[in-house]
């Protein structure tokens, strides 16, 4: 390396410091919140309290730390982001697919598919949301809640306040579902013939939003609901990354450059390293505590993205967005208990 790159990546590193201590001092001290047991039990996540994080310090202390801070909160909201995501391919086997079984896939397919497809309509043709905002919350309900609203943001190239706006609505209705999953299985699910909790555990795992929020809604019903429930969650999560180039597809498609030539295709690498790591992962070449190290790491990368994107989120910007958003995110949450449960007994009654 000669002195003059050197110099350079010094000056780069300069440049990017204070901002990447900020977002990894919001995204570790929200991590220590989330440990605590009276957060815990809300099942917001680590993810969730970075952004929350991150908006408050945004539109109150940030303003004044901006210009020394902002090269390094756009650095994590970009690249950390989609390191975060390759990295997000340690939690994944392919075994776990044949854990779920045909059904399981089918389900999580259809589920996906219909959900998304349903944000598309709901949002631009009954609320007349703008496009970005309507796939992003529907990114964020079929997926995996907001690490799949971010993992769309650098694909679609969407505002910070469309992403917040997201991350708000299924951040919401999420947290609902760990009170409302519970109820159904106790008040409802008697009343329908032959639901196992294996069963339940496929329903809650295919409907509900983030992973935190699928562990808390399985663990409150029975260990074997919970495992059911977080292999059908990570089998969707799985589902994210042929979901990203699709959806590069459908920019390139709707989206022409001056003189009426099409866009060059946005293809999301970072989702094809995905992949890959899952594929790594199924090896089982590297030993589980070294897994949970990476893990670990890689929420802190999550994390500090989210509290870069919360840095960069004006309320004003959430306040003009009005309740649309939000009606759609809940349009999708009833979609997802009705519709949702629809298809999992059609899906499981073929099936048997």
């Amino acid at each position: 390396m000669t002195t003059l790159t050197l110099h350079k990546c010094q000056n780069g590193l300069r440049h990017v410091a204070p901002g990447l201590l900020l977002t990894a001092a919001i995204a570790l001290i929200t991590a220590w919140l989330g440990n605590l047991p009276s957060v815990a039990q809300l099942g917001l996540g680590a993810l969730t309290l970075a952004i929350i994080g991150g908006i408050i310090l945004g539109n109150t202390l940030y303003p004044a730390l901006h210009s020394h801070c902002d090269e390094g909160v756009q650095f994590a909201k970009q690249k950390l982001l989609r390191l975060g995501i390759i990295l997000y391919g340690f939690r994944l086997t392919f075994q776990q697919v044949l854990d779920v079984g045909i059904s399981g896939v089918v389900i999580d397919l259809l589920t996906l598919t219909s959900t998304f497809m349903l944000a598309c309509w709901l949002g631009r043709r009954i609320l007349k949301l703008d496009r970005e905002t309507a796939w992003l919350i529907g990114a964020g309900s079929s997926i995996c809640g907001a690490a799949a609203v971010l993992a769309t943001e650098p694909v679609i190239k969407a505002a910070a306040s469309k992403v917040a706006v997201a991350v708000a609505t299924v951040v919401i209705f999420g947290t609902a579902a760990i009170f409302l999953y519970p109820f159904i299985w106790h008040q409802v699910a008697p009343l329908l013939p032959g639901v196992s909790l294996t069963e339940f555990g496929i329903y809650t795992g295919s409907t509900m939003h983030e992973v935190a929020q699928v562990v808390a809604a399985g663990h409150a019903i029975s260990g074997e609901t919970e495992n059911a429930a977080v292999i059908t969650k990570m089998l969707r999560v799985l589902m994210l990354a042929p979901f990203l180039v699709i959806i590069g597809l459908m920019v390139r498609r709707g989206t022409s450059a001056p003189g009426g030539a099409k866009q060059p295709l946005i293809f999301p690498w970072f989702a094809l390293g995905f992949i890959l790591v899952a594929l790594f992962n199924s090896a089982h070449l590297i030993s589980a505590p070294t897994i949970a190290i990476i893990n670990q790491a890689d929420n802190v990368l999550l994390a500090m993205a989210m509290a870069a994107l919360g840095l960069t989120t004006h309320i004003s910007q959430l306040k003009k967005a009005g309740l649309r958003p939000l009606l759609l995110g809940l349009m999708l949450f009833i979609w997802l208990i009705l519709g949702g449960g629809l298809i999992n007994f059609a899906v499981h009654h073929f099936f048997s």
